[in-house]
């Protein structure tokens, strides 16, 4: 019993916490929920100046890595668009790898920090940031490893360029409701809406952003979602002693 009051408080408190914020949209459809965008140049602009590192070089390791992909996840297991390991992440703070400004944050302070430690050489910074500090010392510079020395290459040529970063989505819809995004690393450019694996309802179908939005929309607004669930919960709440008296 009192478990499953626990879970039922957690949930209210969440739910509480997102009303507050989504209720300053009023009553915004979920075609304007799910084409929110972020502006990545901003970020890596503010990233730049808090960790003291070049945006060039930021924006640089950003396309390298994941060419701005938010959902990006590398068949090691790296995320978003500075392609964080799960471990690295949690080191840095970053709670949701996926989270664009969270990533970019967390991996402007991971090149920042080794910068610092190879007292600002760019070549070995990039090197330990795509290989690993041990390696790099293991071999007194840049592993011989070919992916790695192309990257190296690649990062500083990306350097020379001056590109802009764009805007992504920024709704995180890949988060909730067994929405999973499976793009690889390197696969999405730009602007370009992922696929997403719908799990388990439609276990072999893709469904675009788009599609999301249309039917959300001929079902209610976002609003009618939040006031659904405000009343699912306060009902829940008021007779739960009586509903789940299991034990």
């Amino acid at each position: 019993m009192s478990k499953i009051n626990g879970i039922n408080n957690i949930q209210t408190t969440d739910y509480e916490t997102g009303i507050k914020k989504a209720g300053q949209t009023g009553g915004e459809s979920f075609d304007t929920y799910l084409n929110k965008t972020t502006n990545l140049d901003e970020i890596f602009e503010k990233a730049s100046q808090k960790y003291n590192v070049p945006v060039k070089l930021l924006k640089a390791i950003a396309k390298a890595e994941s060419d701005f992909n938010p959902n990006a996840v590398s068949k090691a297991g790296a995320q978003g668009i500075m392609q964080l390991m799960p471990g690295t992440a949690k080191e840095l703070g970053v709670t949701d790898p996926f989270d664009p400004e969270q990533n970019i944050m967390g991996g402007s302070k991971y090149i920042s920090d080794l910068l610092k430690r190879y007292n600002g050489d760019v070549k070995l910074a990039l090197a330990a940031y795509n290989a690993g500090m041990n390696n790099v010392k293991k071999y007194g510079g840049v592993p011989p490893f070919k992916e790695t020395q192309n990257y190296v290459v690649k990062v500083m040529k990306y350097m020379e360029e001056d590109f802009t970063a764009g805007t992504v989505k920024s709704s995180g819809i890949s988060k909730y409701n067994g929405l999973a995004a499976k793009t690889v690393a390197g696969t999405a450019g730009v602007n370009q809406a992922p696929d997403w694996v719908i799990s388990p309802a439609f276990p072999n179908g893709k469904i675009s952003m788009d599609s999301i939005a249309d039917v959300m929309d001929l079902l209610f607004s976002y609003q009618d979602y939040l006031n659904f669930i405000d009343i699912f919960l306060n009902d829940n709440n008021s007779d739960n002693n009586n509903r789940y008296n299991f034990f």
